[in-house]
């Protein structure tokens, strides 16, 4: 294959033209689709006489084009696959119109039109739209639209697009219409069209300027009852977005349609939000915990782009995390304001290590606004978002919740209705809070993920405190050499008898940094840490202290501190800073693992540390700690979290250690896991809030651990709580546990829950995903032979993602000796690529940090990228992610 084009940011140029108004039209048929676009077209200041007009355009068959009512002629200008080009249009105001004939019903790419079980569909971000029709698909080309659907009124009785629907009626030949219109300037990339058989659940929401804004959710007629929980996730993002930001949603109607074909979790179009099924279908039966949350989450994302994204939309694709970062952040405010902070902190700042920390660490590691791409979809990643949220936290970090407000303010005031940049927002934050931030754009511009060292010394003679830290960046593909980044660190000193002191002064390079203010003390301050090496002194300190850092993560940086294990402990037991709590608890957690692992490779006899034990005890034992938090403090690091630490990833040894903790604390801490499963039982009816959740993980949390002894009586158990189950949190999590253990038990459960469950299709895909993701022994041949299993179908990215993602997240099977997982991904990639080239891509990036492993598994992976990428007719997609892992 040719090498693909890469672009870059630095080459950024504003377009030669512009787009006043856009009017679309769509006869939707069962063979084809037509579509026809006028266009009122400006030319741009820096356009001139002579600049071609260029528009993108993908698996298109041009009907005709005109130029003011004029039908161009051959000669006039130049399509291939790729674009059509007007080379000499108008030097004014034009109006272009551009026919188009494209084939929904054979598009498995799942990008443009397309059809997902009957029903048409759209999904145009990043760079769908150009397989609608010819056009200047670009975000900062923004216009105001019109959308005229017709199709077959029996096939297709519902027909949705952005904005207010201004007409609809019958036409000739058993088809009717609907015309659409919406008021507000957009990009492309946010144009929406669905149209089908779809019911609605319809509800109301009063703003707080007493607009009434009619709500509606669509989803097939027998899903409608599931429905319930997204519409309360809505109603109360509307709410939340208006009292902490005075954003008031603008217009008068707002839709959610549900898909079970679509590629991403969700989308923000104006005012027709597509969502993926599992992200708005629940009930207590078919949905877990999880679900629960996640919707909520979700449907709050996507909600708040309405402003952060769609009011104010990124000048170019490099800027993405400028409108998805800024949204995650405001979606875990939200999450965490009607649930458990502390907790959604955890889960937040787990996501961020377990998946962006490698990603820093890897081939593919670029800064939460890249430098360059070949395809904008591989693009929508863990750095840009979880660690692009971190980011704009940094913000309200060092300005508070009220000047963060301000700057969101003045960032709305300044850029509403425009296409903006990251440095926008910068200096919107700065410029309302009369700061400045340096080196702060670092984060903007520089992969990887900072390792900050912390030495602590304490004076009593003259009663200080020190803390020396330094910083450094770790070289990334193209960066080489790292700049100090402006750090953040929340700090906080404990006094021996576990209470915070008061900090009275702070000092660096003998300037006074903090005071208490208004006469109260302050406990927990906030370091501005700027240089490669700078100290910070604390003064009036009766006693040796120890520090609380990085309270609440403060920053996405990886903690080196001199906290001795005893430090640890003490904060474990009394730091008032909860995240901090569970963090000291996950230090001396990765600590013991790594040292056992050392054993294990070693061939020594593996000892848990009694302290350890004790630990864990005291925290099950605690009645004054939130239950969730519990069930958080008492989950051992992750397998790829430790993977992550050595220098040579092994998973054979990490999984072995890790399975040797989990038993050896399920059989010290028997009574107590017992209890704890016992006493957080419920047979009242299923209800979605915190008390009632936490009490679930800390039950199912408990049962994991003793089943995993796989002894009669706790198999018992779980057989039993799977059986007596009345909602599915608690069902799948005792069947998750019994399926632990090789063997009948395993199996028939297995079987049992897909016969209970085989007509609910999201439930289905959590049976795939649990077996996707089993560490038994010689996993990859079951999941092989999952592929043909009925219910799987390659063309679901859903299914995919739970079975074949599900295995990649599998480090002992995946990353099995003999090279048979990676045998087992290569294949299934190719197949993959030819159908959805967007999902191949994530799929293929579990190959990306093969280096990490032996060099036996390096050779194996490594086989498989020359294979994949020396394959004919590669996507750009796999082609980028494979060639960026294989570079040196």
């Amino acid at each position: 294959m040719d090498v693909p084009k890469e672009i870059f940011l630095k080459d950024y140029k504003a377009p030669d033209y512009y787009f006043d108004t856009v009017d679309l039209q769509f006869q939707l048929g069962e063979e084809k689709t037509i579509v026809t676009s006028k266009i009122v077209v400006s030319p741009g200041v820096e356009a001139g006489i002579s600049a071609p007009l260029v528009l993108h355009g993908h698996d298109l068959k041009l009907i005709s084009i005109k130029v003011n009512g004029t039908e161009l002629k051959g000669e006039e200008y130049k399509v291939n696959s790729r674009h059509l080009m007007l080379s000499t249009p108008p030097a004014v105001v034009f109006n272009l119109e551009i026919v188009t004939e494209i084939y929904p019903q054979l598009n498995t790419s799942l990008e443009g039109l397309y059809k997902s079980t009957g029903n048409f569909c759209t999904q145009c971000e990043a760079e769908g739209f150009r397989k609608i029709t010819y056009f200047q698909d670009r975000p900062d080309v923004m216009a105001k639209y019109t959308c005229r659907i017709e199709a077959d009124k029996t096939l297709y009785p519902v027909l949705l697009s952005n904005g207010n629907l201004i007409e609809q009626g019958d036409l000739e030949g058993g088809k009717h219409y609907a015309l659409w219109e919406d008021p507000f300037k957009k990009p492309s990339y946010l144009f929406a069209l669905v149209a089908g058989q779809l019911g609605c659940r319809e509800d109301s929401f009063v703003t707080c300027s007493g607009r009434n804004v009619t709500l509606r959710i669509w989803t097939p007629a027998q899903d409608l009852p599931k429905t319930a929980h997204a519409m309360y996730s809505l109603k109360a993002a509307m709410k939340w977005d208006e009292e902490v930001f005075g954003l008031e949603y603008d217009l008068d109607l707002f839709n959610i349609v549900v898909v079970p074909d679509f590629n991403m979790g969700a989308m923000e179009n104006k005012s027709l939000n597509i969502f993926q099924s599992r992200l708005v279908l629940a009930s207590p039966e078919t949905a877990t915990d999880g679900d629960y949350a996640a919707i909520l989450g979700v449907v709050g994302h996507e909600y708040f782009h309405n402003w952060t994204g769609n009011r104010v939309t990124c000048r170019d694709w490099f800027q993405l995390t400028l409108k998805e970062g800024l949204t995650v952040f405001r979606d875990q405010e939200f999450s965490s304001d009607l649930g458990c902070r502390t907790v959604k902190r955890i889960a937040d700042v787990s996501k961020l290590r377990i998946y962006q920390f490698p990603q820093d660490a890897g081939p593919m590691a670029h800064p939460i606004r890249p430098h360059s791409y070949i395809k904008m979809d591989n693009f929508y990643t863990v750095t840009v978002y979880e660690k692009g949220a971190e980011v704009v936290r940094m913000y309200k970090t060092m300005f508070g919740a009220s000047g963060f407000r301000k700057g969101m303010d003045l960032y709305f005031k300044r850029h509403d209705g425009q296409a903006v940049t990251c440095e926008d927002f910068y200096a919107a934050m700065c410029d309302a809070n009369n700061a400045q931030l340096p080196n702060f754009l670092q984060w903007y511009s520089q992969a990887g993920t900072p390792i900050v060292k912390v030495a602590s010394s304490y004076d009593p003679s003259s009663q200080t405190f020190s803390l020396k830290l330094s910083q450094e960046v770790p070289p990334t593909p193209g960066q080489p050499v790292k700049e100090p980044m402006f750090i953040p660190v929340a700090v906080g000193l404990v006094d021996s008898t576990g209470k915070d002191m008061p900090l009275t002064s702070v000092y660096s390079d003998g300037s006074l940094q903090t005071v208490s203010t208004d006469g109260q003390p302050v406990f927990t301050t906030v370091l501005q840490f700027k240089k490669k090496e700078e100290e910070f002194m604390f003064k009036n300190i009766p006693e040796r202290p120890v520090p609380s850092l990085l309270r609440g993560y403060s920053a996405p940086v990886r903690l080196d501190s001199d906290l001795s294990e005893g430090d640890l402990f003490f904060l474990l037991a009394s730091d008032s800073d909860e995240f901090n709590r569970w963090e000291a608890g996950q230090v001396l957690a990765r600590k013991l693992m790594l040292s056992l692992v050392a054993d294990f490779q070693q061939q020594k006899t593996l000892v848990l540390n009694p302290k350890f034990v004790d630990g864990i005890r005291s925290i099950l034992r605690n009645t004054s700690l939130d239950k969730e938090f519990i069930a958080k403090a008492i989950t051992l690091p992750g397998q790829g979290e430790i993977m992550d630490m050595m220098e040579v990833a092994d998973p054979d040894a990490v999984h072995a250690v890790r399975n040797f903790i989990k038993k050896e604390l399920a059989v010290q801490l028997k009574d107590d896991l017992l209890a704890a499963v016992k006493s957080n039982r419920s047979s009242e009816a299923y209800t979605f809030n915190h008390d009632s959740m936490a009490r679930r993980a800390l039950k199912n949390t408990c049962l994991a651990y003793l089943a995993s002894l796989n002894e009669p009586d706790f198999v018992e158990l779980a057989l039993h709580e799977y059986k007596s189950a009345t909602n599915m949190t608690e069902q799948f999590a005792a069947l998750a546990a019994l399926s632990q253990n090789p063997g009948q038990v395993r199996d028939d459960a297995l079987l049992d829950f897909y016969n209970k469950w085989q007509h609910e299709y999201l439930v289905v895909s959590k049976w795939f995903a649990l077996q996707a993701t089993s560490e038994i022994p010689g996993n990859v041949a079951n999941v092989q032979k999952l592929l043909s299993h009925p219910a799987f179908d390659l063309r679901n990215p859903n299914k995919v993602y739970s079975l074949i993602g599900g295995f990649c997240g599998s480090p002992v099977n995946f990353h099995a000796k003999d090279g048979s997982g990676y045998k087992f991904l290569g294949e299934i990639v190719l197949q993959l690529d030819k159908i959805n080239p967007q999902v191949a891509s994530r799929m293929v990036s579990a190959f990306s940090r093969w280096r990490r492993y032996d060099k036996t598994r390096q050779a194996l992976a490594k086989a498989q990228l020359e294979m994949i990428v020396s394959a004919n007719g590669l996507s750009e997609n796999v082609f980028e992610i494979a060639s960026k892992s294989l570079a040196d």
